[in-house]
């Protein structure tokens, strides 16, 4: 399980005037983030999705006072990511957070990343998502190490968000067929020895 609040977590994000959605997590790609092949390396997608369920959990009042004062914070169990397209060193980038669903301990959330002309700058509506992340959180009590209803606040703060997924959502890594067994070599008849 991982435990959110990444440290320098949400710098920038860009309020709505929509109670109902909350607001875009912008980052831009540092050059430390590029790998070998040129673009953006799957763990900072990570981190920029990270930073963007840390700024849904302080919209949600699970920030860092309600986790002082409870003991009570919102772990990962399960995420599937896509990459889509390859991200550029200096790319700047807007993450866009749908809560999918919550139940009493568990919340179904997705991000979006989209590559934005400016720092603060919103996704076009057509914009393709060059990656998208899918995961389930549970609310839980650290001292006792075990998940805990989430206060009926949180609850229906999270309620209020839940939209309908994208198309995408809930889907499954495609099996790869295994490989067919290979066929045991025929034995190679033994040489007599000449004498």
């Amino acid at each position: 399980m991982s435990e959110h609040s990444a440290p320098g977590a949400p710098e920038e994000t860009t309020a709505t005037d929509d109670a109902t959605e909350l607001p875009l997590v912008h980052r831009t790609v540092r050059p430390e983030w590029i790998d070998y092949n040129g673009h953006m390396s799957e763990a900072f997608y990570v981190l920029v999705f990270g930073y963007a369920t840390d700024a849904m959990m302080i919209e949600t009042g699970l920030h860092a006072g309600y986790r002082e004062s409870t003991g009570c914070s919102l772990y990962t169990v399960e995420s599937h990511l896509r990459y889509l397209l390859d991200v550029a060193e200096g790319a700047h980038l807007a993450v866009r957070t749908r809560l999918l669903g919550v139940d009493a301990k568990k919340a179904r959330f997705s991000h979006e990343l989209y590559v934005v002309g400016a720092p603060d700058a919103a996704p076009e509506p057509e914009a393709a998502p060059v990656a998208t992340s899918e995961l389930l959180a549970l609310h839980v009590d650290q001292r006792a190490g075990r998940t805990v209803p989430f206060p009926d606040s949180v609850r229906e703060r999270l309620a209020a968000l839940v939209e309908p997924p994208p198309a995408w959502a809930g889907r499954s890594i495609a099996e790869v067929p295994a490989a067919p067994a290979v066929p045991a070599a025929p034995a190679v008849p033994a040489v007599p020895a000449v004498r």
